[in-house]
């Protein structure tokens, strides 16, 4: 059998400032597999998900990390941190971390062109990163003058264009209009990568992801089919998240 597009075992992890976030989480994804990380604030999501590229922990010097993950056969360690940023993409919450250069075009140019990509392959890269997100043709954009929702997919098109193999997403669906919500929704649903998602907006998890880990007080308390895991209003309740009113989860599939 192939190894899991990402393997995390033993991982706990603790701030500078003492703080324990993580205490010993265990979690497989497959090649492929939408997953989403729910959980109350402060349950460790994000620093879960850091994890995952080697921003926090191999040899990153904040903090104490403690267990392993792994990226394919890869370990996530200070010697693999380049071809675990290649092969694992994150997109912040907020675009506007992301994007910095005069033009969407050198927005997402950027990392391969570290990576040595140049000349027509990076152009090819370029193009095909943006038509991915629907965004063809916006090369000699300014991403200032794009959308919130725009520069969110121009934001992804940067992961995409690197080629990864796992794309993470910090609360994709944060501050969207409906419209912009249901657009980044058709772009992830048509990725053909393992896709990690943290969030709070349980609806979103619920129509992208099949299956979802909930991450309370640093460890995962459960991990299932999304509806099934939204079904079972004492689970939700014990661990501090909420249904829009009237949304029955198990009315609704999944892709």
């Amino acid at each position: 059998m192939s190894p899991a597009a990402l393997s995390v075992r033993g991982l706990a992890y603790a701030y500078p400032d003492g703080r324990q976030a993580l205490f010993g989480v265990d979690l497989d994804v497959a090649a492929g597999e939408r997953l989403a990380v729910l959980g109350p604030n402060g349950a460790g999501k994000t620093t879960l998900v850091l994890h995952l590229n080697g921003i926090l922990g191999a040899g990153s010097g904040t903090g104490t990390s403690q267990g392993e993950v792994r990226v394919g056969e890869l370990p996530v360690t200070k010697e693999n941190l380049r071809e675990v940023r290649r092969r694992v993409g994150l997109v912040f919450q907020d675009p506007d971390d992301q994007l910095f250069m005069p033009t969407v075009g050198q927005d997402v140019a950027f990392g391969p062109a570290n990576l040595g990509v140049q000349g027509a392959e990076l152009e090819l890269r370029v193009r095909r990163a943006l038509a991915q997100v629907d965004l063809a043709g916006f090369e000699d954009r300014a991403p200032h003058h794009l959308s919130y929702g725009q520069r969110r997919r121009v934001a992804v098109a940067t992961v995409l264009a690197m080629e990864p193999d796992v794309v993470v997403l910090d609360e994709p669906s944060s501050n969207l209009d409906p419209a912009a919500r249901r657009e980044l929704a058709q772009v992830l649903t048509g990725l053909d990568v393992t896709v990690v998602m943290v969030t709070h907006d349980l609806p979103y998890a619920l129509e992208l992801c099949p299956r979802s880990v909930i991450l309370s007080g640093g460890v995962i308390a459960a991990d299932g089919p999304t509806a099934q895991l939204l079904a079972d209003e004492e689970l939700m309740a014990a661990h501090r998240l909420e249904l829009p009113y009237r949304l029955d989860p198990r009315a609704l599939g999944t892709p």
